[in-house]
C-alpha cells in the first residue's frame, strides 16, 4: 500500500426519511449522468467502509453510499433488521434517490450482507444494471461443512441461544473482535471509533446479532436461503460486466473458491488485490477505487 489510507470521513451528511426514519447516505452529486455508483455495506460496518474508495469513482461518477438501518448513521428503529427489511427500506430509498429500474444504467459495487441486497436488487431489476463489483460477497453453504472452517465455529456460537446474545449484544464481538481480525493492518484508534459509535449501547447492537442469523446455511433462514439461491443463479448466468475482487487467504470467499468464479462468471474481470482476509476496504481501497474508475472509463469492459 503505497497510498495513505486516511481515517476521517469527508462527506457531507445526508438523511432521507425512509418508513418514518431518518437513512443516512452519501451523495457526490448528479454532476456526471445517467451514470450512479451505489456502494452498500455489510456487518457490522457502514458507508465508513468506502471512505478511501469514493474519491476515486466520483470523478466520472455520481456516487452513492448508505448506511443500512441500524448502522453508521442511520436511524435505529425497532425493527428485526431481517434481510426482508433491510430490503423493504433500501427499495424505498432508492425510489426517493431517483434510482429506479426504468431510468438509467446503475453500478452496484457490493459487500458482503450489501452484495445479498445489491444482488438480490439486481436480479429483480436486470435492465437497468450497467455493472456488479464484488468483493466477499454472501453465498448460501448447503451444510455446515460448506461454511468457511476458520469461522464455522464461531458463526453456529452465533446462531445458538443465548449464547450468542451474550457474545454480540453484551459483548460487542463483531465490532471490537471479528471486524480487527478480518483486516490485515492495524486498524487505528479513530478508525476504531467511527466502527463503534453506532454501536455504543447494548440495545443498538440488534443489527449486528440478526445478521449472522440470517447466514443462508443448510437451507435455513428459508426465506434468505430461496433469496440467495435465486440470485446465486442469476449471476452465474448474467452478462452483466463485472469485477471480482479477491484477497489471500479471504474469509468467505476463499482462494479455492474465488477461482472458481473468476472461471465461472461471465464478463467478468478477476482482481487479485494481493493479502486481505474480508474487509479488503481497510486494506487495499486506492487499487479497488482505481480499477472500479479504470473500468467505467472503457465502458464496463
Amino acid at each position: 500500500m503505497t497510498e495513505a489510507i486516511a481515517a476521517d470521513f469527508p462527506f457531507q451528511p445526508h438523511f432521507a426519511d425512509v418508513l418514518g426514519s431518518r437513512m443516512h447516505y452519501v451523495d457526490t452529486g448528479e454532476g456526471f449522468p445517467p451514470l450512479t455508483v451505489l456502494f452498500l455495506h455489510g456487518n457490522p460496518t457502514s458507508s465508513y467502509l468506502w471512505r478511501n474508495v469514493i474519491p476515486h469513482v466520483a470523478k466520472n461518477a455520481r456516487c452513492i453510499a448508505p448506511d443500512l438501518m441500524g448502522f453508521g448513521k442511520s436511524d435505529k428503529p425497532e425493527i428485526a433488521y431481517r434481510i426482508a427489511d433491510h430490503a423493504q427500506y433500501l427499495e424505498v430509498l432508492l425510489a426517493k434517490l431517483g434510482i429506479e429500474p426504468s431510468r438509467g444504467s446503475l453500478v452496484l459495487v457490493l459487500h458482503d450482507w450489501g452484495a445479498a441486497l445489491g444482488l438480490d436488487w439486481a436480479r429483480r431489476h436486470e435492465s437497468c444494471i450497467g455493472g456488479l463489483a464484488l468483493m466477499e460477497f454472501i453465498t448460501r453453504s448447503p451444510t455446515w461443512l460448506d461454511f468457511p472452517e476458520r469461522g464455522r465455529e464461531r458463526f453456529k456460537a452465533f446462531r445458538t441461544p443465548d449464547i450468542g446474545r451474550r457474545r454480540i449484544i453484551e459483548n460487542n464481538e463483531f465490532v471490537e473482535q471479528i471486524l480487527p481480525a478480518s483486516v490485515v493492518r492495524s486498524l487505528t484508534d479513530a478508525e476504531m471509533q467511527h466502527y463503534r459509535a453506532p454501536f455504543v449501547e447494548p440495545k443498538h447492537r440488534e443489527p449486528t446479532w440478526r445478521f449472522p442469523n440470517e447466514l443462508p446455511i443448510a437451507g435455513e433462514p428459508a426465506d434468505v436461503y430461496a433469496m440467495a439461491s435465486a440470485y446465486e443463479e442469476w449471476l452465474l448466468r448474467t452478462d452483466v460486466p463485472k469485477l471480482f475482487f479477491w484477497g489471500s487467504p479471504g474469509a468467505l470467499i476463499s482462494e479455492e473458491r474465488a477461482a472458481w468464479y473468476a472461471r465461472n462468471l461471465r464478463a467478468c474481470k478477476s482482481i487479485h488485490v494481493g493479502e486481505g482476509r474480508h474487509f479488503i476496504q481497510e486494506d487495499h481501497p486506492h487499487l479497488i477505487g482505481q480499477e472500479i474508475t479504470a473500468w467505467l472509463a472503457r465502458g464496463l469492459r
